[in-house]
């Protein structure tokens, strides 16, 4: 302890390679993150937009849509910064900020997953009943406790992690602040921190994984007792999807966090935490668009609207095309079709999402 000198600042060493590499790395990283963003804005826009999604689902993959675009804003646009920068050190404050939005928006997930596997549970054990128990206001309350459950569980862990003291040359062998390498940093007793942040972690990820798992227990359940063939294949496809994306966080999740933190092979901590915190965002959105019919075929419609001879007209004609087919629209119905809004802010209107009442 005599040797060792208290920092207040990181160095991230990141993927420490040729310059090549570091290129290929930049350019991968910077077109994944692209592609994420806007793949989640178009499932927000779709969702927001259109009469027929107007279901507790898509309400709840409107907010997991929202949540990936923060997730992958947390850690990439840092890591694209220090692909060319000498510079790669990261304050303190700056440190624990990312580490706490990071965590608190992994619980948010993984509540937000379980409270999407209910919603699917009553949807096929329950049809009839659906509208009646899945209103909007327990649609809006399940969301909101995902949201405030996630943050707080996360200002229980960082406050943990931030009190202890670590000591030079305060090298971080990571991409981003994470638990277990900024642990290791630590030269002070950290077993309180550490058994405070197993437990939670447990909690977080067990207790949602736990309601997830009886919910599909369930629901395989009822559907093994459809008769029909068609009857089996049309409700577990309402499902599929959601049980593809369940499949792939909570196990690259528990993997990483449901286990004591202070361990050695970051490099293969990095590839695992390239998986769960950069793959998965992106490859979110396209399973729900590749596995769920609702989403493709609104998708569809939405391409078609938008003159489908864009690519071989001038811009001006198909500007045209779209206003006079709007105008004929327009007279046939006289209502606006109100395809014209992208990208609309998720949070405004919520209440039109479901109807006046109920989802």
């Amino acid at each position: 302890m005599e040797n060792q000198t208290v920092i207040s600042e990181f160095i991230l060493l990141g993927f420490p390679a040729r310059l090549e590499l570091q290129l290929f790395l930049f350019v991968t990283f910077f077109l994944t993150y692209l592609l994420t963003v806007l793949e989640n804005l178009i499932i927000i826009s779709l969702v927001k937009g259109n009469q027929n999604l107007h279901k507790p689902m898509y309400f709840f993959l409107g907010n997991l849509s929202v949540l990936e675009i923060c997730y992958i804003s947390v850690t990439l646009p840092k890591l694209l910064v220090d692909f060319w920068s000498q510079n790669k050190i990261i304050p303190f404050h700056s440190c624990m900020a990312q580490l706490y939005f990071f965590i608190a928006l992994m619980c948010t997930e993984s509540v937000l997953l379980a409270v999407m596997a209910y919603d699917r549970y009553v949807a096929i054990s329950n049809p009839l009943r659906y509208p009646a128990i899945m209103t909007y206001k327990l649609c809006f309350l399940l969301a909101l406790l995902s949201w405030v459950f996630g943050f707080s569980v996360s200002i229980v862990k960082v406050t943990f992690i931030s009190r202890l003291s670590f000591c030079g040359p305060g090298v971080i062998d990571h991409f981003f602040c994470d638990i277990s390498p900024v642990l290791n940093l630590s030269c002070t007793d950290m077993s309180m921190a550490e058994m405070a942040d197993f437990i939670l972690a447990l909690v977080i990820l067990l207790g949602p994984l736990s309601v997830t798992t009886l919910s599909y227990i369930y629901i395989i359940t009822f559907i093994f007792c459809i008769p029909t063939a068609r009857g089996k294949k049309k409700a577990f496809s309402t499902c599929a999807s959601h049980l593809t994306v369940v499949t792939i966080f909570f196990s690259s999740t528990v993997f990483m966090y449901a286990r004591p933190r202070k361990i050695h092979p970051f490099n293969f901590n990095k590839i695992v935490s390239i998986f769960y915190a950069v793959v998965t965002p992106a490859l979110n959105p396209l399973i729900y668009c590749l596995r769920n019919k609702d989403v493709r075929d609104t998708l569809r419609r939405n391409m078609d609207k938008k003159c489908p001879g864009q690519f071989l007209l001038p811009w001006h004609s198909c500007q045209n095309q779209a206003h006079s087919t709007n105008n004929g629209l327009n007279k046939g119905t006289g209502k606006n079709n109100g395809t014209s809004q992208l990208f609309p802010h998720p949070f405004i209107h919520l209440g039109s999402w479901f109807g006046k009442h109920e989802c």
